[in-house]
């Protein structure tokens, strides 16, 4: 496993004023980059060639360094590139999906911005879980077979993968019959079913509230909402209801895109309280924290409880939808604040007080 001693002498060979923001050519890579340049830093791509064309018509990638697959990121010659360029790496969903927090954990010598162990804890959905409960939030029940359900349930697997797979199955033979089906389409793998993760499905409003954890100004900031609009179950209202019957639909909730979302500020304190929480409990579970952003992925009922069911301890793509500022962020810094901009700053600020070692992984 990585020691923090690694990253402190990996750290020791850069040139502090040559730091460059890098990070993986997907997920949240242009809210990254345009944060990066506007805080004077260069920026490093790490990406496919079939992908290129994005940062040819957004050209905020400094340098590009091309590879066949997002994994190839271990390789020790892309590493090492990565190292001469001093560069700086920002984790974004992609990381977990793509490359592994194990290979990220024990593989990959390149320093991180943001707290490696909860990466890993993000993955394990009790690891998750069980940090979710120790911070006091309201949780959904869980289930551990299938035969258990008894009422609405919502399918989940394993890994950032946006919602694809999931279904929902309210008795034990519609969770087989759905599972099934989700194996014919492709949306699902044989082995993906072993690895099911039943839960509870509340219903009420999906809201995403994005913060960052600053640990030079020991502050939990929040940065914006949003909702995700999720194919193909956002769009069943369109058909009518005889139509569903008769067709009998088993919708995927494939995430294709975010809405961002203001809510009513009676919540906010609740919403405030539930960060802190987390960062709280973060400290101890893997010390020093959330760095940097994290999002707590939640369910509010129509008695307004908030029920909080994921953790993402890392930068979400929901938002790149406050790219150039949201109203949560105006509040505190006015125009053209929003995530990609504040990690830069916070990097920034780290390497002005010489404190970067402490914000790197």
């Amino acid at each position: 496993m990585m020691k923090k001693s690694d990253m402190n002498e990996i750290m020791g060979g850069y040139k502090k004023d040559e730091i460059a923001i890098g990070t993986i050519g997907s997920h949240s890579a242009l809210n990254i980059f345009k944060g990066a340049k506007e805080e004077g830093f260069r920026t490093v791509c790490v990406c496919r060639k079939e992908d290129s064309i994005v940062y040819r018509k957004f050209p905020l990638a400094d340098e590009i360094i091309f590879v066949k697959k997002f994994s190839d990121i271990l390789r020790k010659d892309v590493q090492q590139k990565l190292r001469e360029l001093n560069t700086v790496l920002i984790p974004h969903g992609s990381f977990n999906a793509y490359v592994g927090t194990d290979e990220i954990m024990n593989g990959l010598r390149v320093p991180m911005f943001g707290n490696r162990k909860l990466l890993h804890f993000e993955t394990g959905r009790e690891r998750q879980r069980e940090w979710l409960k120790r911070a006091g939030l309201i949780l959904p029940r869980t289930f551990n077979d299938p035969k258990e359900i008894n009422g609405l349930t919502i399918a989940k697997f394993p890994g950032a993968r946006g919602g694809k797979g999931y279904f929902l199955a309210s008795s034990t033979e519609s969770f087989h019959k759905k599972a099934k089906d989700m194996v014919k389409r492709g949306q699902l793998k044989k082995s993906d079913v072993e690895s099911i993760y039943l839960q509870e499905y509340i219903t009420g409003v999906n809201i995403y509230p994005l913060y960052f954890r600053s640990l030079l100004k020991n502050e939990v900031e929040l940065f914006g909402m949003d909702r995700r609009y999720e194919s193909a179950v956002d769009n069943l209202g369109r058909i009518p209801a005889s139509e569903q019957l008769q067709v009998d639909i088993n919708p995927s909730y494939t995430i294709i895109g975010n809405i961002p979302v203001t809510i009513r500020e009676s919540l906010l304190p609740e919403i405030f309280r539930m960060g802190e929480s987390v960062v709280r409990v973060s400290k101890k579970i893997a010390p020093p924290g959330i760095v940097g952003p994290f999002c707590l992925e939640t369910v509010i009922t129509d008695d307004l409880k908030i029920f909080t069911f994921e953790i993402s301890a890392r930068i979400v793509a929901g938002s790149n939808v406050g790219i150039g500022g949201s109203p949560y962020s105006y509040l505190n810094y006015g125009d053209g604040m929003y995530m990609g901009r504040r990690i830069a700053r916070e990097i920034k600020q780290a390497i002005n007080e010489d404190r970067l070692d402490e914000t790197i992984f």
